[in-house]
Formats: structure tokens, C-alpha cells, sequence
């Protein structure tokens, strides 16, 4: 059997998943936690760490994503924005190495989508890789080191930011950023 360029090698999925923090449109707290212990949950459960060590953990965690006050509410407490940004400090908690984003936007409002993205951006800026599906071209540009557009699964075109929005070089990148810009 002949291999493609693009084969890649057997992953170990328990290491590769350690590293890697998902956070997906849904939220997917758990309703009769609260935002802490929803933070805690999986350091504790899963990694078997510390539970007072998680605790200090999960708690920073709630700061950096502006949530202190927080710490006690339920899910159904909080707003669309809150319960996104605590399903970020979850994430964080298990010290990835790598965020994924998959359009963590998509369903807020405009005030609580602000929030959210004020703190992808601040990941960045610390070092934290980030991948971000989005239709949110303006934070796009502003955040990116490189975007890649997809449409049907397929990869049609890769840029840095500056030449992606002003000299796309694929009639399907173009038809899409004269729609939405």
C-alpha cells in the first residue's frame, strides 16, 4: 500500500489529549456543579492530582478569565459569555499545551462575545498556541500569525493575516471576505 506525504504516524491519543484543550460552541458544564468544582472536575477525577492543589489552580484560573466572583455559581447562573469563559479556565486547568476554539463565539450576544475574545487574546499574547475556528474576520486579522480558510473540509488558501485580507489569491477566499467584510 503506498503512503501519502500526508500519512501521519500512530498517535498515542491519551498523551496527545493531555496536551491538547478543546472548547467547543456548546459549553457543557455540568449544571449541578459550579464553575469551580466544574474547573476542578477533571484535574481531580481524571489526572488524580491534589484536590486543595486543584483548588488554588481552579481558582487563579476563574481570575485570569475574570470570574473570582463566580467561583460558587451554577451554570445557570451565569451568561452565555461566563459560562463560555468557565469552560475556558476548565480547559486551562489541565495544562495544555494547546487550545483548540471551535467557533467558542458563535451563540453569544455581541457584550459577552467581546468578553470571551478579550480572553483568547489575552492567551495568546502569553504564549499559549491557540487554534481558532471563526467567523469573526476582524479578530482574525488582529490575533493570527496564520489563517487558513477551508471550505467543504478542503483547505483553499494559507496566509500570514496582512496578505490573506489584502491579496487573497483564490476567487473562493475573495467571494468569502467581499461577503463578511
Amino acid at each position: 500500500m503506498k503512503t501519502s506525504p500526508y500519512t501521519i504516524p500512530p498517535l498515542d491519543k491519551i498523551a496527545l489529549r493531555r496536551r491538547v484543550g478543546v472548547v467547543f460552541q456548546q459549553y457543557n458544564l455540568f449544571p449541578h456543579k459550579s464553575a469551580l468544582e466544574n474547573v476542578m472536575m477533571a484535574p481531580v477525577q481524571v489526572l488524580k492530582e491534589d484536590k486543595a492543589e486543584v483548588k488554588a489552580r481552579a481558582l487563579r484560573l476563574l481570575g485570569k478569565v475574570r470570574l473570582s466572583e463566580k467561583a460558587d455559581a451554577y451554570p445557570g447562573e451565569l451568561s452565555g459569555g461566563q459560562q463560555q469563559r468557565v469552560a475556558i479556565a476548565r480547559s486551562l486547568a489541565m495544562n495544555p499545551k494547546v487550545m483548540l476554539f471551535d467557533e467558542v463565539t458563535a451563540a453569544l450576544d455581541p457584550e459577552t462575545k467581546k468578553e470571551v475574545l478579550v480572553t483568547i487574546r489575552e492567551l495568546a499574547a502569553e504564549g499559549m498556541t491557540c487554534i481558532i475556528v471563526t467567523h469573526e474576520m476582524g479578530f482574525a486579522r488582529e490575533v493570527a500569525d496564520h489563517i487558513y480558510f477551508t471550505d467543504g473540509g478542503v483547505i483553499v488558501e494559507h496566509a500570514p493575516p496582512a496578505a490573506f485580507f489584502a491579496r487573497p489569491q483564490h476567487q473562493r477566499t475573495r467571494t468569502f471576505l467581499e461577503q463578511v467584510l
